[in-house]
């Protein structure tokens, strides 16, 4: 059997880790390395002149033209953060190199906090992983299925479930049929929505295949090619259509991730977010090395999220 070299391949060991990151001093280097790649810039005014000092223990920078002071963390996804560096890069390291999602309650265990302060930390870094793959657009063949999370208490079944959350699926699939990108995002099955949501997701030149449920006739204005397959009554006849192949795979390998990971989550309030991460994560599997690197660039990029924002569960950026 053929081995897999994306399953199979190196990523960023916890020595490695350690090696790179493994003091505050040197998850802060990287933090600055990250937000100013080419040295120091104002947030206020642009300007590159600057000094720095140290007061109480935290490193400034203040501008020479218009005097503002400012620190690393300000500004990002990590302002007003009583947690060190050091864990925050750890916590980037585990939800970005292990196998399966990483849980709040596993980084709680992992990281020696409360688990209120892994949870705010895991939704704060999943927040940045939505608001990355907000922009991303897919082209070229893409394969394209409904699905849903959730529905497993007590009530109506089926696409009308108010137990489940309702989102779609697009894979884009390279000449020889790889999967290469995705995109998950919660929407209504409604030819309205998947138009709005096809402007947005997918490139003027894509060609769509998907079944034949009618909400997806909304892609036929908005791409070069649509074709709708028709499958059959019940999924079943979806999931095994060598059509959609690789879609499938794909929602076999989400649906593992999140049971096997997450016990109980709001699935009306933060799905969002966990199929951000699943989609970041997929996205970026060709080179687990830099994966990290990539993050705390973002991370660096995002402006805050205070507690009470993340808790609105507001995903946009």
């Amino acid at each position: 059997m053929a081995i897999n070299h994306v399953q199979f391949q190196k990523g960023l060991s916890m020595v490695e880790f350690m090696e790179r990151y493994g003091t505050e001093a040197k998850c802060h280097a990287a933090l600055v390395a990250s937000r100013w790649p080419k040295g120091f810039v104002c947030p206020c005014c642009g300007d590159e002149r600057h000094s720095t000092f140290v007061r109480e223990e935290r490193h400034y920078w203040q501008c020479h033209r218009c005097r503002h002071q400012t620190t690393v963390t300000a500004g990002t996804v990590f302002e007003a953060t009583k947690l060190p560096l050091m864990r925050w890069f750890l916590a980037m390291h585990l939800m970005t190199q292990a196998k399966n999602n990483v849980s709040a309650l596993e980084l709680t265990r992992h990281l020696g906090v409360r688990y209120k302060a892994a949870w705010l930390m895991k939704h704060k870094l999943l927040q940045v992983m939505a608001e990355r793959e907000d922009s991303r657009v897919l082209d070229g063949r893409i394969e394209v299925d409904d699905a849903y999370l959730g529905g497993e208490r007590p009530g109506k079944r089926g696409r009308g479930s108010e137990n489940k959350v309702a989102f779609i699926v697009a894979v884009q699939t390279a000449d020889d049929g790889r999967p290469m990108l995705v995109r998950m995002n919660r929407i209504a099955f409604t030819k309205d929505a998947i138009e709005g949501w096809a402007n947005k997701a997918l490139a003027a030149s894509a060609r769509v295949i998907s079944d034949s449920l009618n909400c997806f006739t909304g892609f036929r204005d908005n791409v070069a090619d649509y074709q709708a397959v028709v499958v059959g009554s019940g999924r079943q006849s979806v999931v095994t259509h060598p059509e959609f192949r690789r879609v499938n795979t794909v929602l076999s390998n989400l649906k593992t991730a999140i049971s096997g990971t997450y016990h109980h989550f709001n699935f009306a309030k933060y799905a969002d977010r966990y199929l951000a991460e699943v989609q970041y994560r997929f996205n970026r599997r060709f080179d687990l090395k830099s994966i990290l690197v990539r993050l705390v660039r973002a991370a660096a990029l995002t402006r805050p999220r205070p507690e009470p924002m993340i808790r609105l569960a507001e995903v946009g950026g």
